[in-house]
């Protein structure tokens, strides 16, 4: 294999594929990215067994071929050139080399056979739909914060996908929750996905997609099984194993009866949340929200640092009542509304509270309170 790319257009590709290569593996070929030569294009790939990602990038192909090299330290290299530098690779030794020249830079790699790389095997995919990449970011967005990080509950470490029926309304709802919070997002939904099954997408299948459209236009085609989802777009095809576990019946935790209706300006209520917190203990980051006619008054207490307190205006209609919440999690949420203000709908002390974003009515979120 030779080939000539230019530094910033393989840069960007080995950007985009590195980071599925875990630091760590056991498996030393899974520490290398597949690179194929053919066609005025150079093909990469990255696996960890579960995630994929392929993506061709423009060349000048002298000799068509492959091989696999590190990726962290191939992505180093090419990272440290200057820019506009033309980067020639070649892998036609036979000592298990490559050997990457860039102006008067010459390195030379350790190769593994590209025989021994696993196949990505995607299989069948029956159930196929496109959704635009400003959607998707939206989707991702609105529900990844939620996503559970604890291995134990391993059906809550990613977002649920599925397409919900209401009367006549049809739509794609993501969801997530961590047993503290939960996300629901959705958008109308896409021709095509009446028939998907629901599926729980991987955290970082997730967090690696939402990397590689950060900038892009126009749509993604999403193909899936009951066990694999691959996502296209542009020059790249993301593949991942689904999550196989039951996602839990996520409409019983979202309250229907919550009566006593605040709402704030989401800014000033985000920077008091932060600024009250800075007195909680790091552990629980609790802080109490006193509601009374037109007035809202918030918290935070710990023997080590003190107290604090802050008033805001607020409409708020419905009896006085003293709720606890994490800081960080009320913040998470606070972000995701675009509107100038909140809706906050709450019951007592106890039970879980919903807010909505006046602004948009696609995306809805609970936080369960704690004891403050």
């Amino acid at each position: 294999m030779k080939l000539t790319i230019e530094r910033g257009a393989l840069l960007r590709s080995l950007g985009h594929v590195q980071s599925v290569v875990e630091r760590r593996n056991t498996i030393p070929i899974l520490s290398n990215i597949l690179i194929e030569g053919a066609k005025d294009a150079l093909h990469v790939t990255a696996t960890d067994m579960d995630l994929s990602i392929v993506e061709r990038t423009a060349a000048s192909v002298g000799q068509a071929g492959a091989t696999t090299v590190p990726a962290h330290t191939l992505y180093d290299i090419v990272r440290k050139l200057p820019e506009g530098a033309q980067v020639e690779i070649d892998g036609s030794s036979d000592a298990g080399q490559l050997a990457l020249r860039a102006g008067r830079a010459r390195f030379s790699l350790a190769t593994l056979p590209r025989e021994d790389y696993p196949a990505v095997n995607v299989g069948e995919l029956p159930h196929r739909f496109h959704i635009p990449a400003e959607e998707m970011r939206t989707l991702i967005d609105r529900t990844s914060f939620a996503i559970s990080t604890e291995e134990t509950r391993y059906y809550l470490n990613g977002i649920y996908v599925h397409a919900h029926t209401q009367g006549k309304t049809k739509s794609l709802r993501a969801v997530a929750t961590d047993g503290h919070r939960l996300a629901r997002v959705e958008l109308g939904l896409p021709q095509g996905a009446g028939e998907m099954p629901g599926v729980i997408v991987p955290r970082k299948a997730v967090a690696e997609l939402r990397k590689l459209i950060e900038e892009l236009d126009g749509a993604i085609e999403v193909a899936l099984s009951d066990t694999r989802i691959s996502f296209a777009f542009a020059d790249v095809l993301l593949t991942s194993k689904l999550i196989d576990g039951s996602f839990p019946d996520y409409h019983r935790v979202i309250p229907t009866g919550n009566d006593k209706m605040l709402t704030v300006d989401r800014k000033s209520f985000m920077e008091a949340v932060d600024l009250v917190a800075t007195i909680s203990s790091e552990k629980s980051r609790a802080v109490k929200l006193a509601l009374k006619e037109g007035h809202l008054t918030l918290s935070a207490s710990s023997p080590e640092n003190g107290t604090a307190t802050e008033e805001l205006e607020a409409a708020y209609e419905g009896q006085p009542i003293e709720i606890g919440f994490n800081s960080r999690y009320l913040i998470d949420i606070l972000r995701q509304i675009q509107g100038d203000n909140a809706e906050i709908a709450l019951a007592d002390a106890a039970s879980p509270t919903l807010m909505k974003d006046p602004a948009n009515g696609t995306a809805l979120y609970v936080l369960m309170p704690m004891r403050v």
